[in-house]
């Protein structure tokens, strides 16, 4: 991200010398300080204290499968928006701390890298491998040897199984405990997928299924087929779409619903003002939301955040990440980074707590802000709200 002039939230500033101050400090058999130790590193009253002493204890059902109440994606531990390469030992420990403090469900695709996430999440995760739920997702044309991305989808059933062995290799592992069709192939009846995957549940490859940004009477279809543990879409402050129809859906049906970006791709975190530019490479920088006429509009959002931060004694990211979790208990955000303070903070929100009163009122105040712009490029968009062709 390229700014002239911009200059980074201080309060987020503040809490990154800190935390990473913790998360720098020795880690003896995978165990992480003592809560004293890490109070002591921040000082009596800091309003980040709590946020970095306390592990994440809060379990939540996706459908019948239980999981942190916060997760961890793991999508850009191979290159940041930046397109720079993050070191993989420490994207190796970013994963490894996370367990630590209590998250126990992790977020991957065979599209991201292509391949080389899965890699970086199976190698993480092989000493604590049953203590955790982890997550792929097939439908993206990648190449099963090489991971060559190529245009369109494909989630023809003997693909899918193929993908999946490729998975559990990459991932080290004997099954994929939540498996997405991560788009709707518009080529393959719904059904035809969900044959595939109750072959691989019966081999015991896959245990739980899902699907990503489908059409409304695509998942009906899938769900009735074989049951449908969780969805994936876009959620947050500042792309509510879900609450319209898919949320709805989903409560009815009983699946969860894990929303990823849910910090707006940085933009919720107080990290973006109105002067901010973005690298070549950063899809930030063509997503209308962020171009120059739209930003300094959408900026009260963040403005919004701030003040509940404060009165929360909280950082803007938790708050955000609180509000979703705050919206149904079987929501569980899965925010993505590739720097140890940022996980730290995020795992935080799971300490703000709104009483019904705080609630109504932050909700009023976010559905009073009209966000401008679209949340992704037209290219991308079009393989949202996909409806799969009939079962002929």
């Amino acid at each position: 991200m390229a700014g002239s002039g911009h200059k980074p939230d201080v309060s987020r500033r503040k809490f990154l010398l800190a935390a990473t101050s913790i998360a720098a400090a020795p880690m003896v058999a995978g165990t992480s300080l003592p809560a004293n130790a890490q109070q002591d590193s921040q000082g009596a009253g800091s309003s980040v204290q709590r946020s970095t002493s306390t592990a994440l204890s809060d379990r939540r059902k996706l459908g019948p499968l239980e999981v942190s109440s916060l997760g961890l994606g793991v999508q850009n531990m191979h290159r940041t928006y930046q397109t720079t390469i993050p070191s993989r030992p420490e994207m190796l420990n970013v994963i490894r701390t996370a367990f630590d403090r209590g998250v126990t469900f992790f977020d991957c695709a065979e599209a991201y890298g292509p391949h080389e996430c899965e890699r970086i999440l199976g190698e993480a995760i092989a000493s604590f491998r049953d203590k955790v739920v982890i997550t792929s997702k097939f439908g993206w044309d990648v190449d099963l040897e090489t991971g060559e991305r190529r245009p369109g989808l494909v989630s023809r059933p003997e693909r899918i199984k193929a993908a999946v062995e490729g998975m559990l290799r990459r991932l080290r592992t004997d099954r994929i405990d939540l498996l997405y069709q991560h788009r709707v192939d518009p080529q393959v009846p719904i059904e035809d997928v969900a044959g595939a995957i109750k072959d691989l549940v019966a081999q015991g490859k896959v245990l739980h299924w899902g699907l990503s940004e489908m059409g409304l009477n695509t998942l009906r279809r899938a769900h009735a087929t074989l049951p449908v543990t969780a969805v994936q879409s876009e959620y947050s402050m500042l792309w509510r779409g879900p609450e319209e129809s898919v949320l709805p859906l989903c409560q009815e049906l009983g699946i969860g619903f894990v929303p990823w970006s849910p910090l707006g791709v940085g933009f919720l975190t107080g990290a973006i003002d109105a002067r901010t530019r973005f690298a070549q490479g950063d899809i930030r920088g063509i997503e209308t939301r962020f171009s120059p006429e739209n930003l300094p509009h959408n900026l009260a959002l963040v403005a919004l955040l701030r003040s509940w931060a404060e009165r929360k004694q909280a950082t803007p990211a938790q708050i955000a990440l609180a509000w979703l979790m705050a919206q149904k208990p079987w929501v569980v955000p899965i925010p993505g980074t590739t720097q140890m303070a940022h996980m730290l903070e995020n795992i935080g929100a799971a300490s703000v707590q709104f009483t019904p009163s705080e609630l109504t009122e932050l909700n009023q105040a976010v559905a009073a802000i009209q966000v401008r712009g679209a949340r992704l490029p037209d290219a991308v968009l079009v393989f949202s709200g996909v409806e799969a062709p009939p079962k002929t």
